[in-house]
């Protein structure tokens, strides 16, 4: 099947190193969190990258559900996305995620069933699906 997109990053010098995609937008410097022995000070790292990534795609997800059913919040979505990373117990590690979604003016239960179905569209869902740990939230 063709692709709708397509793009690429590039990374050198892994957690502590320099990141850049194919097009220049995206063009930073990474570092090892405190919490894993680096500095971080001032820097991005690739959970918080990943988190950003997965929050807006969950998020157009959701708009995209609630405009197919015909669904107006009182004002605008939004979802958290927080990531974490665990030991997997073989050595490795494996992340873990939570998404708070917020839908003003939506009932709970309106809002439980539009973020169910946004999860089974969202290609971050999907991808991460069967591999890690993904916690709903509706607050």
């Amino acid at each position: 099947m063709k692709p709708l997109y397509e793009t690429s990053a590039t990374v050198t010098g892994g957690r502590n190193g320099q990141v850049s995609s194919e097009d220049g937008a995206l063009n930073l410097e990474v570092r090892m969190p405190k919490e894993l022995g680096g500095n971080g000070s001032g820097f991005t790292n690739p959970e918080q990258l990943f988190a950003a990534g997965y929050a807006a795609c969950f998020d157009s997800a959701l708009n995209l559900v609630m405009h197919q059913s015909k669904v107006k919040p009182s004002a605008a979505s939004s979802v958290k996305a927080s990531v974490s990373l665990h030991p997997d117990g073989t050595g490795g590690f494996q992340l873990g995620v939570s998404l708070a979604v917020s839908i003003p003016g939506i009932e709970r239960t309106q809002a439980q069933e539009l973020t169910e179905k946004a999860h089974q569209i969202c290609p971050y869902s999907n991808a991460t699906r069967g591999n890690i740990e993904v916690q709903l939230d509706v607050i």
